[in-house]
Parts: C-alpha cells; structure tokens; sequence
C-alpha cells in the first residue's frame, strides 16, 4: 500500500448554506496531514463559489462547475480531477465529527481496504423530524442495519452519503452509473464482482442533517423501492428474500385492518406490538418523547413508501417486461456533455 493521500469529492446541487456547514466543520478535522477537498457544482442556479471562496485561505479547495448531470456522474467528474490517490464521497447536507478523518487513516493503514462505508447518525442540535428519520433509516428494526450499524443483513454496501473508493477501484469500475438512487450499491456490487473488499468503519460516522419534509421523505423511500428491482434485474445475485419485506408489510397491515374491521384482531395487535417496540427503542435512544412519535410514523411512511415502490417496479420490470429506463426514465441521468 503507497502512502494515502486523501480527496473528499463532494457534488452540489442548490445547496450554499450546506456547504458552509460542512467546510466549516473541515476546519476543526484533527487530522495534521494535508488533504484536498473537490466541490462539483452539478449545474445549480443558487452557487456555492462565494462560500467556497470564503474558505479558501483555510483549506485546500479546488471548486468546479459543470452542466447537471446527477451526483453520481458528477461524483465520477470530481474524481478524475482529484489529486488524491484516495477518495472520499460525501453529501452535501453531511458534518463531519472531528475525528473523522483520523479514524479513516488509522483503519485503512491497519487494515487496508479499496472500498469503505461509514454510517450516518443525527447531532443533537437537529430538529425532532431529523432524527425520527435518522431512525427510521438507520435503526436495525427498521431497515436491517443497512446503512451501517452494528448488526446488517448480508454484505456490507457503502452508501455514497459517507463512502471512500480508492483511485484504483474507480478507474477499474468506471466509477458511479447514471441512475440515481441506488448508484452507491450498484457501484458496490460492481467493485466485489471485480476482487475488490469493502468494509464497514464504524467510528467514521457523519452527521447526516437530511432537511427533509414528510413528503420528501415519502418520495425518497419510494424511489429507493423504484430502484432495488432493478438492481436485482442487473445483479441477480444480490437479490434477497428480504427486500420483499416493506411490500409484505405494507400488504399485511393493510390486510390486518380489514379483518379488525370484521372482528378479528390478532393481526393489528401483532402490528401494534411491534410498532410499541419501535416506539420504545426510539425513547430509549433519543431521550425524546416527541421524537420517538415521529419515529413510528417514519417507520410506516418508509414501508410504504419503499413496499409499494417495490412492489410497483417489480410488477413493471418482471411482469411487463419493461427496460428500467423506459418504466422509470425519472431514475436516470444523462452524463454531461
């Protein structure tokens, strides 16, 4: 293993106010190494170049603008002109703990992998919202542990809110594809395909702020549901059982309410029961009674979400035969020109 240089590549799109915060929070990184900083603007009308500018002095940045394109092609575009050997992907609306890139340099020298994923958690400083979802998305009862938590069904997939890829694995892979969401796994199932590991490093979490509203969390999860279809459809090999698991929940509550309504409550007592454990989980967690109301609800509008999402793209792939890009041309990019 050479010696790691680092470039954390960050796409933007509308969002100057996120980069403050996340610059800023560059500035207090621990880490005594130098390291680079790449800012793709992907087409955006309302530019982030003065807030970048404003750092400048501080820290090494090297800003570009190019026509939209979506984040995954712009992710690919920051690490072509990279410096670094080393990349680093971040969300715009992601603060970095100090320790971050500490825990990153001292993992990877003691077991060095190609590939990494740290998780996403929520600050105390964030609203009631932010860290019901932060639950919902990342709690093992809810998804799995998907995201990053201790316990996960099946293999590790580094998710492109907090992910780094070395430039050997992105140059073997071609990087990002055009779809977006599920760009992050898709590029995961490729760099195992091709030999190379990923991992999970759990001290290099991010706070993750996701300034977010019930319904565009509703139309996150159901394009996430919208996309694993397809990944199953190009990856045969990682489709699971258990990604059926939204659409048969969602099916089933649906099924236990009509038979509560003609007298028969084992079912919604059964849903009860585990959405009280879910509630109970999220106070235990969050201290937080409000937060843990949220929590519930999350939880249901991320199953329905994603179930009937699922459920939708499943029907529409397998069933009718359609190209993911004819059923879903709204999931799809066109690399910029």
């Amino acid at each position: 293993m050479n010696t790691l240089s680092f470039s954390f590549v960050i796409p933007v799109y509308n969002r100057p106010d996120e980069v403050a915060e996340l610059l800023e929070s560059f500035s207090k990184l621990e880490y005594n190494s130098p390291f680079e900083i790449v800012i793709v603007e992907d087409g955006s009308s309302i530019d982030c170049k003065k807030v970048v500018a404003d750092y400048s002095d501080s820290l090494d940045i090297n800003y570009f603008f190019k026509a939209n394109s979506g984040p995954g092609d712009s992710r690919n575009y920051g690490m072509k002109q990279a410096k670094g050997n080393y990349f680093i992907i971040l969300d715009s609306d992601c603060v970095l703990p100090s320790h971050y890139l500490n825990e990153v340099s001292a993992y990877l020298e003691e077991r060095y992998v190609d590939c990494f994923g740290g998780p996403d958690t929520a600050h105390m400083s964030f609203t009631p919202l932010q860290k019901a979802i932060n639950f919902a998305m990342t709690s093992f009862i809810s998804t799995g542990g998907i995201r990053g938590g201790k316990k996960q069904v099946g293999k590790f997939q580094p998710r492109s809110f907090n992910m780094g890829i070395s430039k050997k694995a992105f140059q073997a892979s071609g990087g990002f594809g055009v779809i977006h969401p599920g760009e992050d796994p898709d590029l995961s199932i490729r760099l195992t395909n091709l030999g190379f590991e990923t991992e999970l490093i759990e001290e290099a979490y991010v706070f993750h702020k996701r300034r977010i509203s019930w319904s565009k969390f509703y139309t996150q999860v159901h394009k996430f549901g919208l996309v694993r279809p397809i990944l199953n459809l190009w990856h045969p090999k990682t489709a699971k059982l258990t990604y059926w698991f939204p659409t048969l929940f969602m099916l089933g509550l649906v099924g236990a309410i009509i038979l509560w309504l003609f007298g028969h409550s084992f079912g919604i007592l059964a849903y009860l029961a585990y959405f009280f454990i879910a509630f109970l989980l999220a106070l235990f967690e969050t201290k937080s009674l409000e937060v843990a109301l949220k929590s519930v609800y999350a939880i249901a509008v991320q199953f329905f979400g994603y179930g009937y999402g699922f459920f939708k793209s499943t029907i529409a792939l397998r069933l009718q035969g359609k190209t993911p890009e004819v059923a879903f041309p709204h999931l799809f990019f066109k690399h910029a020109e």
